[in-house]
């Protein structure tokens, strides 16, 4: 093997076919799932310890047969996008060529990589055959649209690394082709427990699309000044994680009135103290407009439209949108905060939104989704990341490879084991150092070295 790194060596690329001869058709994607803000590859990180049940058991043969086995059912990840002009119109062709797999070893131990509760995992980069983002400039088109790496450890333990286009599922939607790529490696016979449906009409724009949508969609559209942001990318960041358990929870229920604090969730209360604290931690000026931005899933009923089919694998969701200047959302109690994100999310699940999304998609060219001055957070908390067994038992740590501006609240653990919900954070340092303040100051009475693990720099 080619040695890439002092502890990684990673073997030839090579192509994963379906198992079995699988249609060559075109299958369009839906207009949600095409949007230019999905046009990416998205990373996870399965940390597997040793079995000793699999000893002499090969994960990496094990993993490439299941991941041939699944693409027999889900064969539009063995094709390649295309782009249809006018309308830059997304399809898949669906040419069997396979999946990238990746075998490699690691001169470690998967404990070498310390307690592991969220993103970024150490050393993510080598457990990745390629870098997250790194289609950034040539987009999705005419690529692989999977990518796997299993890196075998010296404790008998593995790493499982994949990638995926977004374009073609979103957290749920992976979820499920893990799954069936787990229920094979394990033996399960036939065909997935689930079975996969594409169905990605259902959340296409109307045709034509009407000439003037009907909702208003402000996460498509940037805030004035945009790039007078204090945050970018490029800037040299710190990361810490935030930890939200019963006491946390209870502590922002008591900042607010009981109608209010009934009607919000786990992930409103704590999504919209993160976005106070954080505008205030970036000390944007009062007059600034400042946005959170999170995901509404449209699975299941009650979300303003007829249930999707079981097995929809595509990307079905809306962003919801609350704003404010960032002086009154520092002057004003948090409840003014949770009041804009229940209102925000109750806007998105109304009848009608996520049409209006996809009708914007083809009207108006799939604009992207605007991050200045932008906390972008989504919940992964129950989309079952975690709990992906290909044979070894659960994983240690199952979920996003990295941190980066946009976060997640996973499921995490406080000092004391309690089960609570953790926030990766990333910022310029001297912006952690006052956002570690604010966290602590808001949440008062609770003692601030459990509101916020310890730094993972």
């Amino acid at each position: 093997m080619a040695t890439t790194s002092s502890v990684v060596r990673r073997g030839a690329a090579e192509l994963v076919a379906p198992a079995m001869a699988t249609p060559y058709e075109f299958k369009p994607l839906s207009d949600i799932d095409d949007q230019e803000g999905l046009r990416f590859y998205r990373s996870g990180i399965y940390l597997y310890r040793r079995c000793a049940a699999r000893d002499g058991v090969d994960p990496a043969a094990v993993v490439r047969a299941a991941l041939a086995e699944a693409l027999v059912h889900y064969y539009p990840l063995a094709g390649r996008i295309v782009e249809a002009s006018p309308g830059r119109k997304l399809l898949v062709e669906c040419t069997g060529e396979g999946a990238v797999f990746v075998e490699a070893e690691a001169e470690m131990e998967v404990e070498e990589l310390g307690v592991v509760t969220g993103p970024p995992v150490p050393r993510h980069e080598e457990f990745l055959c390629a870098a997250e983002g790194a289609y950034a400039d040539g987009g999705v088109v005419g690529r692989p649209l999977l990518y796997f790496q299993v890196t075998r450890m010296r404790c008998g333990g593995f790493v499982l690394g994949i990638q995926i286009c977004h374009c073609l599922a979103d957290a749920a939607g992976v979820v499920q082709f893990l799954t069936a790529v787990s229920e094979f490696t394990r033996g399960v016979p036939g065909a997935p427990t689930v079975r996969p449906v594409w169905a990605r009409e259902i959340l296409s724009a109307r045709r034509p699309p009407p000439s003037v949508v009907s909702r208003h969609h402000p996460e498509y559209e940037p805030v004035p000044d945009a790039g007078r942001d204090k945050v970018s990318p490029a800037d040299a960041l710190v990361h810490r994680p935030f930890f939200f358990g019963r006491r946390e929870i209870a502590a922002l229920r008591a900042l607010v009135p009981p109608a209010l604090g009934s009607r919000s969730t786990r992930f409103d209360l704590i999504a919209a103290f993160m976005w106070r604290c954080r505008a205030n931690a970036l000390q944007y000026d009062a007059g600034d407009a400042v946005r959170v931005q999170f995901v509404v899933n449209a699975r299941g009923r009650g979300r303003g439209r007829a249930p999707l089919p079981d097995g929809y694998y595509g990307n079905a969701f809306s962003f919801a949108v609350a704003e404010s200047p960032a002086g009154e959302l520092r002057r004003r109690p948090f409840a003014h905060a949770l009041r804009l994100v229940v209102a925000a999310k109750a806007r998105a699940m109304e009848e009608g939104h996520l049409q209006s999304v996809a009708d914007l998609m083809a009207a108006r060219g799939r604009p992207r989704f605007a991050v200045a001055r932008t906390y972008v957070v989504s919940d992964i908390t129950r989309s079952g990341i975690h709990d992906v067994d290909v044979g070894w038992g659960k994983a240690a740590y199952g979920g996003p490879a990295t941190a980066t501006l946009a976060t997640f609240h996973v499921a995490g653990r406080g000092g004391d084991g309690e089960e609570g919900v953790e926030v990766p954070m990333r910022l310029p340092a001297p912006a952690m150092e006052r956002l570690v303040v604010e966290v602590a100051r808001g949440l008062a009475g609770v003692d601030a070295t459990e509101a916020c693990l310890a730094a993972r720099l």
